[in-house]
């Protein structure tokens, strides 16, 4: 009997996989610490479908599509929605007395003996993608927060539980009723928010009090959702548990407050940021969530175009010297900066970061959080950091004078250095720096290269269309007919994918400013930014809006899209 081929023979037999793309998956997979499967759909050589189509075939198992597949709600029943989403798992069909369910790994054997002793029946499996297994648990189970809270706050309004007193302006009351035994409803719904907020990609959580409800509402891809509101009664005992999760002073309601949660959801490590500030009606709670999966990217995965790729890869080799990377708070510069940390990390470096606060723990590299209260400031950091001899520098933010000064001595005796600025693209940054009073000089002496970016949505890839831009779109985005021609713009019609808007994920859109000898010059005298923006331009750097013109015209997102968040300034 033939030996059965494993998944990864069986794509290179279809010939949807050669072995140098295994080999660089293989790569990425052990510097970034995460599985073969996902490397390979990372890089983008096989879908998630085409692996799990693969892996049924290697197992001998059937492979199904769950796309439009409605399940009966009976069978649906048998498997509670904390067991699906937790194991991701899906029940699929009943043959005779046994159950089939959908999995994305057949051989996982804990969660098949955990199934049948639940529910004291044979499993039979077929599989599917984790993806597609995660979008039918929406699809089956229900999104909406409301939905899955509607139950537990029966179930607290039936039994009478006294969790918090909610005064007139909706503060906590003491502790002990936060705490009690009794608040067990609470909690799960609490854990369910969370859930539920990472099941749809969220990248933030907002618990917001207004006189007569809660409101709590998710930011995904950018954009805030809103879910349903829970009632007003319910605002003390939820408040005071994210507070008592953070590690908070539940007692503290007229200061602001700031706080960590780490918790662990399936096979995910979260860290959840907490930020709390008194309002009119009680107090407001944003968690930031922190997945690690996110930081764990090489710089190909970012989606530089290819001569941006090359350029920013030869920055960060240099031995000395400034790199900046700019944009407004949530535009995706921590990961950039993150992936760039990742590619020098090496045995034969030193790495020191000094961040407010630390986001994600980085393997291997010292990370200073800064505490001003106690005087650890990033000047001060930065002032130690260089007696520990690092080969690279982190600075979060070069906010004042002092820490853009230090950065810069740094750079000069040395060392290279990474750092963030709040500006609008990549020749303010200049601008900016001389405004905080460092000489004209100093930036054009230190200052090796500044990337702006931005993040924009991309066409859902399930129910994306081609699709003709009008001639209005075409001349705003300043596309001719000839360049019209050889593109492929594609739109989302909408589905259960990507919550009927037509996109899902993001991805960055760049402006790389290198400093020629011609910009150092300009800098050098004190010129406008718009001087130097125009001259970087005739260089050959691409401003934020042709960079995303560019993806766009390839289909990864829409010139909608992409005046949305970026203009064409005028020079």
């Amino acid at each position: 009997m033939a030996k059965r081929l494993n998944y990864l023979g069986i794509l290179n037999k279809k010939g949807l996989l050669s072995l140098n793309q295994v080999q660089e998956a293989q790569e990425l997979a052990q510097k970034t610490n995460i599985k073969l499967s996902q490397a390979i759909k990372d890089l983008g050589y096989v879908t998630g479908d085409q692996i799990a189509e693969a892996i049924a075939e290697e197992h001998g198992k059937r492979y199904v599509d769950l796309k439009d597949v409605v399940i009966r709600p009976s069978v649906v029943e048998l498997i509670s929605e904390s067991i699906a989403r937790e194991n991701c798992v899906l029940p699929y069909e009943e043959e005779g007395d046994s159950l089939v369910v959908v999995v994305s790994d057949p051989d996982d054997v804990e969660v098949f003996e955990k199934l049948r002793f639940i529910l004291q029946r044979p499993i039979e499996a077929v599989v599917s993608s984790r993806e597609a297994i995660q979008e039918a648990i929406n699809q089956h189970y229900g999104q909406n927060v409301g939905e899955s809270a509607d139950s537990m706050i029966q179930e607290m309004t039936d039994t009478a539980i006294n969790f918090t007193v909610v005064d007139g302006e909706g503060n906590d009351a003491d502790q002990a009723g936060a705490s009690s035994e009794s608040d067990a409803p609470i909690v799960r719904l609490c854990d369910q928010i969370i859930a539920e907020a990472v099941q749809l990609r969220a990248s933030d959580i907002h618990i917001e009090p207004f006189e007569d409800r809660v409101r709590i509402r998710y930011r995904i891809d950018g954009k805030l959702v809103e879910r349903e509101a829970l009632p007003k009664r319910f605002q003390g005992a939820l408040i005071s548990r994210f507070k008592i999760l953070a590690k908070l002073d539940i007692a503290e309601r007229r200061r602001t407050q700031d706080g960590r949660i780490k918790l662990t959801l399936g096979e995910k490590e979260l860290d959840l940021r907490v930020s709390v500030i008194p309002s009119a009606h009680g107090q407001s709670i944003v968690m930031r969530i922190l997945d690690k999966d996110n930081i764990r990217v090489s710089l190909l995965q970012l989606g530089f175009a290819e001569r941006d790729y090359k350029r920013f890869t030869q920055l960060i080799q240099r031995p000395n010297g400034i790199i900046l990377v700019t944009g407004p708070t949530g535009s995706g510069k921590t990961t950039t900066l993150y992936a760039a940390l990742n590619e020098l990390n090496t045995p034969n470096r030193k790495i020191i970061t000094a961040e407010d606060p630390v986001e994600y723990y980085l393997p291997g590299i010292n990370q200073v959080e800064i505490k001003h209260q106690i005087g650890l400031d990033f000047a001060a950091v930065i002032r130690s950091m260089l007696r520990q001899a690092p080969n690279v520098i982190l600075v979060g933010e070069m906010r004042d004078l002092e820490t853009a000064s230090m950065g810069i001595q740094a750079s000069l005796t040395g060392h290279l250095v990474f750092s963030t600025l709040h500006t609008n693209d990549a020749p303010s940054a200049i601008t900016r720096l001389v405004d905080m009073g460092v000489p004209g000089y100093m930036v054009a002496s230190s200052v090796i290269g500044i990337m702006a970016q931005r993040l924009v949505r991309c066409v859902c890839p399930k129910c994306k269309r081609p699709y003709a831009p009008s001639e209005a779109e075409l001349r705003a985005a300043h596309i001719t007919p000839e360049m019209a021609e050889k593109a492929t713009f594609m739109k989302g019609k909408g589905c259960v994918n990507c919550n009927k808007t037509g996109y899902r994920g993001r991805r960055a859109i760049f402006e790389l400013m290198y400093m020629s000898p011609k910009v150092r010059e300009l800098t050098f005298k004190g010129e406008s930014t718009s001087a130097i923006r125009k001259l970087a331009r005739s260089e050959g750097m691409h401003v934020l809006f042709e960079d995303g013109i560019v993806k766009a015209m390839k289909g990864l997102t829409t010139i909608e899209e992409v005046v949305r968040v970026a203009r064409l300034e005028d020079d």
